[in-house]
Order: structure tokens, then C-alpha cells, then sequence
């Protein structure tokens, strides 16, 4: 990525594993700001990072080349209004992280004719693995898209989807998604204790084999239905298990939450644009 100067504006949890990201693939800590009006995160963020600092949303707006719209969905527009003059100057890139929000609110506060691209990351891009679905607007040339997604590319994965709309999907999916795995490892965890093991071995184990799980999918070309037919003799202990989950409708509970997530997600879009 070019060394442009780079943005934040809101400095939580998920700007900084953004900016953690970067600083370790070498980006120049130099290059990088954060405004917020928390002073006290903004010194957290300057000496773990070495990176600048400010509570002047419009000062940054006033110099920055990649703006990473990093506050919470209702507060977005405030936001957005503040530093619109700043941006329709400066015509920077605007990256919004923030959920909910479409393109055409955002180009409804800051004003028409920006570069925009709206970002859904996950929870586990605080430890660099994350999934980001990515959708551009018509003003986002190749060299920009190619910045956003290095950008993106520090804390994990990222997927360029063919339509606003499919960011909808992917927060059902990607986004809400940790979730539903936690759930089911908190259900195994359960599940094994009743079985004889101590809650600390259960825990373990069920970390290890979703891990192992995990990893052997992002190692194959196969399917997961592929995989799943590998691990399980006939017979065996395995397809015992799985005819339960199957008679008791697993593959149908799973299907109905990512709809109802994706119908949810919609709502809230129209709810947080509306204005």
C-alpha cells in the first residue's frame, strides 16, 4: 500500500486492531491518526502504537488521504456532518466500519461525489483473524479498492461482495457468526462435563477441535459437507451423533437464524439511515 496518511476516527476496539494490524506489517506509525474525544484512550492508543493522536475530527479530516469511519452506527451521522465541508475538500477515501449504515446515508451527510467503501468486519479481527465483506461505490477506482482491502487484509481475510445488499448476508453470516460457534462450543463444553470430564478439560478440548476443525477446512479444496463425510465411519460414534443433530433439525435451526440475521440486519439499516 502507498504510505498515504490514514484516518480514524473513533478509536475502540476495532480501530485498534486495525491500526494494530498495520503497525505490525510495517505501515509507519507516522502515517496513522486517531480523534477521539476520550483523551484517555487516545494516550493508550499513542503509547502502544506510537501513533498521533487528536480530538479534532475536522483537523484529521482537513489532512488525511484514507478516512476509517471507526464510531458506533448512532453516531455516525453527527460525525459525518461535522466533517463533511473537510472531506468534500480533501476528497479522501472514506472507509465505514460501522454497521447498519449504508452507502447512501453516508453520501447524504458527507455529500455526493466521494469515494466510498462500507466494510464488515468481525469480532475476530481483534486477534487478526477476522472475515471483512467489502462493497465499493461507483467513485472507488482499482488503486483505492487495492489500498481498503490491504487495510483490511492486516486483521484477517476480506471478500469484495457484488452488491450493497449482500453486506446483509455477510453481517449474518461473518458478522453474527462468532456467536452461533460459540454457542455450540458452550452447548459441547456442557455436554462433556455430563459426560465424566472436568469442566477445564472440556473447555480445552473443545477449543483444540474447533481450532483443528477450522484449520483443516481453510487447508482443503473440499467442501465442509466433503469433510464432514471423511470423519464419519459408518457405524461409528460419529454418524450416531450426527443422525440426532440431523432428526432433530440442526441444518434447519441454522439456516432459519442466518435468514432471520440477514432480515434483522436490513431493518436496522433502516432504521440508522432514515434521515
Amino acid at each position: 500500500m502507498k504510505k498515504q496518511q490514514i484516518g480514524f476516527i473513533g478509536g475502540g476496539n476495532m480501530a485498534s486492531s486495525l491500526i494494530g494490524g498495520l503497525v505490525s506489517n510495517d505501515y509507519p506509525a507516522d502515517k496513522i491518526t486517531v480523534a477521539d474525544l476520550d483523551t484517555d484512550k487516545l494516550v493508550c492508543l499513542n503509547e502502544t502504537f506510537g501513533i498521533n493522536t487528536t480530538t479534532d475530527t475536522q483537523a484529521l479530516a482537513n489532512e488525511m488521504d484514507i478516512i476509517v469511519l471507526a464510531v458506533k452506527p448512532q453516531h455516525m451521522q453527527a460525525v459525518a456532518e461535522r466533517i463533511s465541508s473537510a472531506v468534500q475538500q480533501k476528497k479522501p477515501v472514506i472507509v465505514s466500519i460501522a454497521a447498519g449504515i449504508r452507502i447512501d446515508a453516508l453520501e447524504r451527510w458527507l455529500g455526493s461525489g466521494l469515494a466510498v467503501v462500507r466494510c464488515m468486519p468481525n469480532t475476530p479481527a481483534l486477534v487478526k483473524t477476522g472475515a471483512t465483506g467489502l462493497y465499493a461505490n461507483a467513485q472507488v477506482n482499482d488503486g483505492q479498492k487495492d489500498q481498503v482491502e490491504s487495510l483490511l487484509r492486516a486483521v484477517g481475510v476480506t471478500v469484495w461482495v457484488n452488491s450493497e445488499q449482500d453486506l446483509d448476508a455477510v453481517t449474518a453470516l461473518s458478522g453474527s457468526g462468532p456467536a452461533y460457534f460459540f454457542l455450540m462450543m458452550e452447548a459441547l463444553e456442557a455436554a462433556a462435563v455430563d459426560a465424566g470430564l472436568d469442566q477445564k478439560t472440556a473447555q480445552l478440548l473443545t477449543q483444540e477441535t474447533a481450532l483443528g476443525a477450522a484449520k483443516m477446512a481453510l487447508a482443503s479444496s473440499e467442501s465442509a459437507a466433503v469433510l464432514r463425510e471423511r470423519v464419519t465411519s459408518p457405524g461409528g460414534t460419529t454418524e450416531r451423533a450426527l443422525g440426532v443433530m440431523d432428526a432433530r433439525g440442526l441444518k434447519d435451526i441454522y439456516h432459519a437464524a442466518v435468514l432471520a440475521a440477514r432480515d434483522r440486519s436490513i431493518e436496522l439499516s433502516d432504521e440508522l439511515g432514515g434521515n
